[in-house]
């Protein structure tokens, strides 16, 4: 799907003032890097295919309300720029750019100026509530899947014409290409619309998801990625949203929907280890778990320093998130850091932190860094 747009662009200065901040922030953090020694690269550059985990503000220019340019999101950002990030803050393309001593923000591909230097080094292409499900972008005005697949091969033509052909196999050879999705698919396009229910029992709505996965990654793998993580599902019945949509009264976490997510995620762990068997075309695909820490976050989260595991910090925190988490009516929670979730739907950003230090810790030595 090919989405029309309205791209409002931020120029080059911009963009490297609001990274200047960050890098000034950071310093005073002293917040060490992940891998390697200050200054080594592991990766030549991070390539990131999603939905709105992995959104540093793609839907900016788009005609649809799932956004994020808006305060109070980026409240916690350098500046308080709403970059069009679903947080408070820094999302996890940015914590994996800046472990891996790649750069200190990944850039959203859409609505910047790029330097050479940013394009040089990866961009992002996820866009908020996409899916592997043809539909789900349909829905709500997103970008596809196979869309961000078409910016892809854009975005590597402006590679060939900044540093040469052989110089872009390198940096693609070199890269750590993510893949995050599916969370939309199932909470959204199966559980709160009735387009894919009606039709499909979960099991059977997985399977259909599956044939999108794989005809993704073989995508992404025909287009040169030698490094791929996958991520799977987060536990979708304890996000707040469907706590309150699938929940009771006293909004639960909803196990119809955990199962949901684990059998996908168990699924998709079959899929990724037939597809490396085929070293040729997948040299290193990895599954990543989200699930574990997620979970763990919400059932004891006060072992990481939070209070608030149920809620939003947004408004009520039951229901608000894009559109309907805006400060002009939404106000905000005393203390964002007490909280795991920012909005209904998505984590703040030390919550992220938590997650992003999970994945280094346990999955990066798979991905050879």
């Amino acid at each position: 799907m090919h989405t029309s747009m309205t791209r409002r662009t931020t120029t080059a200065g911009q963009w490297r003032v609001v990274a200047a901040a960050v890098v000034a922030a950071l310093a005073m953090a002293a917040t060490p890097a992940r891998c390697g020694t200050q200054g080594e690269k592991k990766v030549t550059a991070v390539i990131v295919f999603g939905d709105s985990i992995m959104d540093p503000g793609n839907n900016n220019g788009l005609h649809t309300v799932v956004k994020a340019n808006h305060a109070p999101y980026g409240k916690d950002f350098a500046g308080h720029v709403a970059t069009g990030r679903f947080s408070n803050g820094l999302i996890p393309t940015d914590f994996i750019a800046q472990g891996l001593n790649v750069k200190q923000l990944l850039p959203p591909y859409l609505g910047v100026q790029h330097t050479p230097e940013d394009l040089l080094t990866g961009v992002s292409f996820a866009s908020g509530a996409t899916g592997f499900d043809p539909l789900t972008p349909v829905i709500v005005g997103v970008i596809s899947l196979e869309q961000q697949l078409a910016y892809y091969d854009e975005y590597r033509s402006k590679l060939v014409g900044i540093a040469g052909e052989e110089e872009t196999k390198r940096i693609i050879d070199g890269a750590l290409f993510v893949v995050c999705a599916g969370t939309d698919d199932i909470a959204n396009t199966y559980y709160t619309t009735p387009f894919r229910s009606a039709e499909y029992d979960i099991p059977s709505y997985v399977d259909l998801l599956l044939v999108g996965v794989e005809s993704f990654l073989r995508n992404v793998s025909a287009r040169g990625a030698k490094r791929i993580g996958f991520v799977g599902l987060p536990p979708i019945g304890c996000v707040p949203s469907q706590r309150t949509l699938g929940g009771g009264p006293h909004r639960r976490c909803v196990p119809e929907r955990n199962a949901a997510a684990q059998l996908y995620n168990t699924k998709v762990q079959e899929l990724i280890r037939e597809l490396g068997k085929d070293t040729a075309a997948f040299p290193t695909l990895v599954y990543i778990d989200i699930y574990t820490v997620i979970q763990d976050l919400v059932d004891h989260g006060e072992r990481y320093g939070f209070t608030e595991t149920t809620r939003g910090c947004c408004s009520t925190g039951t229901v608000e998130v894009a559109v309907l988490c805006d400060a002009r009516f939404a106000p905000v929670c005393d203390d964002v850091s007490q909280h795991v979730f920012f909005d209904s739907y998505h984590p703040t950003q030390r919550a992220y932190k938590v997650i992003v230090d999970y994945i280094f810790d346990h999955y990066m030595q798979f991905l050879h860094l």
